[in-house]
């Protein structure tokens, strides 16, 4: 019953230190027990004798998640297949027949016909689409919470010193992609192309023979001539969609305390500190002078470690040890 008393006593005065809200002593056995049992709820968890603990932070994790962003429609191309023509040749009377008297000829004069080479034809325009450039935000990694240290009004500094933590809000990153847009879809019209013609040289007579008549007759040319063989068609061509890929990064397992077996005063030796300042200098993380003393610049450089490999962050705990290769001297829990 001594035993368990006492227990309680020093779990009180451990809670009370810890900032907790409670009598400075149990006056029953009842009260003792209950105060015990609150007071180890808040101290480490199969704690050995002999080592020292510490809540510290271990890291969370994230993973990088890819997206696909639309960045262009999918639209359509209207190719024209343009008409197919041949030459072929035509005969074209340019004198017509007539009569004329061995003795007193006929009388000609010439004039001009208009002979249409080219028939007239239409052909297909395509006019281009008209696009527009747009914006749109897109979420690359979701708004989260973490903890940061804070200070208080009193800072103590005695060997049960408490750590004030905040948990704060970081938000929701995003970025701007652009986008095209088609504002008028590409389209056809028709043009009309004029027929192409030719002016040719006719003799008409205009007084026939008197006396003997002689026939003349009629004269005529061969012309190269287009004519349409198959009409001008569209061909409409898909263009796909073009997607641009945004990586968003996500919590996978968030950052938390937890109490770690540390080294302290009560534990650690002049030695093993020297022995850890030459380890933590080898790996580039400079702690100052190797003199044995776990001061600021030893601090900071474990910090600088424990942040470079994603481990648990806040005091020295036995974990930096092993990874640095230095023998703490006791059992990892």
């Amino acid at each position: 019953m001594t035993d368990k008393r006492t227990q309680a006593h020093v779990a009180l005065a451990c809670a009370v230190l810890m900032g907790m809200t409670g009598t400075a002593l149990a006056q029953s056995q009842d009260e003792v027990d209950a105060a015990y049992t609150a007071a180890t709820e808040l101290l480490p968890p199969e704690a050995r004798p002999g080592e020292c603990y510490a809540r510290v932070f271990i890291p969370g994790t994230e993973k990088r998640v890819a997206n696909k962003v639309l960045v262009k429609e999918a639209t359509e191309k209207l190719e024209i297949i343009p008409a197919k023509y041949e030459e072929v040749e035509e005969v074209v009377e340019i004198q017509s027949e007539s009569e004329e008297l061995e003795i007193v000829p006929a009388k000609f004069e010439t004039k001009f016909e208009t002979v249409i080479v080219e028939p007239e034809r239409e052909e297909q325009v395509v006019v281009d689409a008209v696009y527009e450039e747009t914006e749109e935000k897109v979420k690359v990694r979701e708004a989260y919470t973490t903890w940061k240290k804070g200070e208080g009004p009193i800072q103590r500094y005695d060997e049960a010193t408490g750590e004030i933590m905040c948990l704060v809000t970081v938000p929701a990153e995003y970025k701007t992609v652009s986008k095209r847009v088609i504002k008028v879809p590409p389209r056809t019209i028709t043009k009309v192309i004029p027929a192409v013609t030719e002016k040719v040289e006719v003799k008409v007579m205009v007084e026939p023979p008197t006396t003997r008549k002689k026939v003349i007759p009629a004269e005529s040319k061969t012309v190269i001539v287009r004519k349409l063989v198959e009409e001008a068609d569209v061909r409409k061509i898909e263009i796909p969609a073009q997607y641009e890929t945004v990586y968003e990064v996500r919590k996978e397992k968030r950052g938390q305390m937890e109490w770690r077996p540390i080294l302290c005063s009560t534990n650690a030796s002049v030695d093993l500190i020297k022995k850890l300042q030459l380890a933590l200098k080898e790996k580039g993380y400079n702690p100052g002078t190797a003199d044995g003393v776990l001061g600021g610049g030893t601090m900071e450089a474990i910090r600088r470690y424990q942040r470079s490999k994603g481990i648990a962050q806040g005091q020295l705990t036995i974990e930096v040890m092993r990874e640095l290769g230095v023998d703490p001297g006791q059992p990892s829990s």
